[in-house]
């Protein structure tokens, strides 16, 4: 019999804890009050009677009360309902003792798969996990109110980043204004960093502000590549009088210029890929950052631009070094590489970095790809024009910010021009939608007004969010605000306007539409026509809730495709309990993260490109699609009938290949998972994870560090949406 604690985990039925508790209970009581060892006996062999599988603790506590009733122990069984009351006060009043321990002997699945790019086993993580157990102690008694952690626990909504929550001034993502930072000078640690002069100086300032500023918020990080190409051409110039100098030729002095700036831009690349993956940030982890490569952000230094980009996809092609010397793939930097007019047909000026894209796609999972056509259509600011940019992070979108004024003080604002860079996302709580449809038991009615609940639970959390990161100043992380990555704002100055009229974003995510739907209708919502147009009335249900909270708040809510990465476990745990198992709906380990067709669904790549670019127009604060497909290495025409496919059909999406390696025999190729959810080298067998380089798409980022038993299946279970064959 296994037996499910209140924190969900299952564990072995243990009958000497009933013993030991009721002992407990009788050493309180009179010798006419107390039980006898053979009733006590009596009481564990009915339990062990029932013969079920699981049980839950409580149910066994129920039972063990109703008995003592029976044999007329009443004060004996009020003492015990007591110390049952106690043991839970306990529990709730000190939070963090068995967290700690169990974080730092490394005993619990939880911290040691809760991020698929931490290692919770070196000190680093672990402070940082230290650091944020005692934070979400605090949340959850001090700073929440108890519907909204009840939710949380339940597994009906999930209040994300619990464990950064009790600090009032960190917030999830941003675009790095470090166009600003590098032209105009920033400080960091209180030094004064002045304006570089040189690519490969820029490239090393940038690394250290990209370190000041993930140590300084907890979610994704996003610059441009475009910031740094006017470096090049300065480089460029000095190369160019050094030659002059030396009383060459006008042609010569150009030629060597040209041949010491390409070699400085390969060293620079070289440089910033080993610092960003290299340092730990006080998150523990490598910076969460993504590289934008968008050739339209500039036309004064394109070109330059053009050779930072391709310098970048011919060294991830290459890979990095793992501590056996092997080339692997790693998770960070992110690559976005914008499809557009200049780059995505043969006869275009740039198609040559679209070729090379996809080889890089094939080889290491990115680029991922978004489309200037389509997001020109879709992200219209307040004047109706069309706005190209990359995400935050993984997914996550800003809305287009056009207005008069500049509250953030930067020094490359334009008056009456789009702002992105120096932006940022507030926070995100997610509905679990596949709950709120098993709540309903397939009422229509009941579904809707169990929404609406749900959806103000949600608003309530996401208040609280920005009401707490409304009371810091700009003080609390100086590189933020103050010195340039997302404002210049004085000393002591609140940083409050920043939250409002549209400036950054609070974010509503959601997960399980597929279930939801599933369940509800009887159809996958991919199936053109019942399911998918309830799929679409539930999508369109959030965004009217967010437009009405904006109208209402001038706060700017946003639907978010939400990638939950091990939530999508205690989801469908929490769903398990509550419901029992449903099949097609709760009888997996993990739920489908936000819009997306299910992994294990039979679908062609380009229709679920094209189904999903439908949800997708609905998730405007974040959402990214994929699809599945084989070693693609020596098919690179499919790889670019994709691309193509992309620009003219869906904003964002990438492919998901396989790119492994065991250490132990060298086999290099896709690392496997057995039945019982475990990693192994199909070669030699070799199941230690040390020694085991995976690499796998989690929710929108590669994860490098294995996952949970949930998300484990869901990777398990994945089918291909492309044959290896020509697109």
């Amino acid at each position: 019999m296994k037996i499910i604690k209140r924190d969900g985990n299952t564990v072995d039925y243990n009958p000497e804890k009933i013993r030991i508790a009721i002992r407990k209970a009788n050493n309180e009581v009179s010798r006419k009050e107390k039980v006898s060892q053979e009733q006590i006996k009596e009481i564990v062999k009915y339990i062990e009677s029932l013969d079920k599988p699981r049980i839950l603790v409580e149910d066994i506590q129920d039972i063990i009360e109703e008995k003592l009733m029976e044999l007329g122990k009443y004060k004996l069984a009020r003492k015990y309902i007591t110390y049952r009351y106690t043991r839970s006060l306990i529990r709730e009043a000190n939070t963090t003792d068995q967290s700690i321990k169990e974080l730092i002997e490394g005993e619990n699945e939880y911290w040691n798969n809760e991020n698929s790019n931490k290692n919770a086993k070196v000190v680093t993580t672990q402070r940082d996990y230290l650091a944020g157990i005692t934070s979400t102690d605090i949340t959850r008694r001090f700073l929440l109110p108890k519907d909204v952690v009840k939710a949380h626990d339940d597994g009906i909504i999930h209040f994300h980043d619990a464990d950064y929550f009790a600090q009032n001034a960190l917030h999830n993502c941003e675009l790095v204004n470090l166009e600003d930072m590098l032209q105009n000078g920033t400080v960091i640690n209180g030094v004064m960093i002045e304006k570089p002069h040189r690519f490969i100086t820029a490239s090393t300032i940038a690394t250290q502000i990209i370190l000041a500023v993930t140590s300084s918020s907890y979610g994704g990080a996003t610059i441009s590549l475009s910031h740094l190409a006017p470096f090049v051409k300065y480089s460029y110039e000095k190369y160019y009088d050094k030659y002059k100098s030396r009383g060459e030729s006008d042609k010569d002095a150009k030629k060597h210029a040209k041949q010491d700036v390409k070699i400085e831009v390969r060293d620079g690349v070289q440089t910033f890929n080993y610092q960003v993956n290299s340092m730990t940030n006080t998150n523990g982890q490598a910076p969460f950052l993504s590289v934008c490569m968008y050739l339209g952000e500039t036309k004064e230094y394109k070109e330059e631009l053009a050779m930072i980009i391709e310098e970048f996809l011919k060294q991830r092609i290459e890979g990095f070094k793992n501590e056996k010397g092997v080339y692997i793939t790693p998770a960070f930097p992110k690559l976005l590489y914008i499809l557009e007019e200049d780059n995505i047909h043969e006869d275009s000026k740039y198609w040559y970095l679209t070729e090379l894209a996809a080889k890089c796609t094939a080889k290491r999972m990115v680029p991922d790809y978004i489309s200037e056509k389509k997001m020109l259509e879709l992200k219209k600011d307040k004047y109706g024009n069309g706005n190209c940019y990359p995400c935050m992070g993984c997914r996550s979108f800003l809305t287009p910010w056009t207005t008069e004024g500049n509250p953030s003080k930067a020094k490359n604002y334009k008056e009456g021009e789009p702002k992105y860079y120096g932006r940022f996302n507030q926070g995100v709580v997610t509905i679990n939608l596949v709950d709120v449809a098993l709540s309903s038991g397939k009422d229509k009615d009941l579904f809707w007004k169990i929404m609406e609940e749900r959806l103000e639970l949600c608003h309530k959390a996401l208040k609280l969010r920005h009401e707490r990161l409304a009371k810091a100043t700009s003080n609390v992380a100086p590189i933020l605000w103050q010195h340039g990555a997302l404002a210049r704002l004085d000393k002591d100055e609140s940083i409050h306007k920043l939250l409002h009229d549209g400036y950054s974003t609070l974010s509503l995510g959601y997960a399980g539409l597929y279930e939801c739907v599933k369940y509800m209708t009887g159809h996958s919502h991919t199936d053109k026509r019942v399911g998918k147009k309830f799929g679409i009335e539930v999508m369109q249900k959030l965004n009217d809730k967010c437009k009405e909270w904006k109208a209402e708040e001038n706060i700017d809510y946003s639907v978010y495709g939400t990638p939950i990465e091990s939530t999508t476990y205690k989801f469908a745990k929490k769903l398990k309990k509550r419901f029992g198992e449903i099949k097609g709906i709760t009888d997996r380990d993990y739920i489908t993260n936000s819009y997306h067709v299910p992994v294990f669904e039979e679908i062609d790549a380009f229709e679920k490109l094209r189904l999903e670019s439908e949800f997708q127009q609905l998730s405007p604060g974040g959402a990214i699609s994929y699809i599945e497909t084989p070693d693609l290495q020596n098919n690179i025409e499919s790889v670019i009938q994709i691309i193509k496919f992309i620009y003219d059909n869906i904003m964002y999406a990438e492919l998901n290949t396989k790119s492994d390696y065991c250490q132990k025999c060298g086999f290099d190729g896709e690392i496997l998972i057995d039945d019982e959810m475990e990693w192994y080298c199909p070669n030699c067998g070799n199941r230690d994870h040390d020694t085991l380089n995976v690499a796998r798409r989690t929710c929108g980022y590669i994860g490098s560090n294995f996952w949970n038993k949930g998300r484990t299946q869901e990777i398990k279970e994945r089918v291909l949406h492309l044959d290896n064959k020509d697109a």
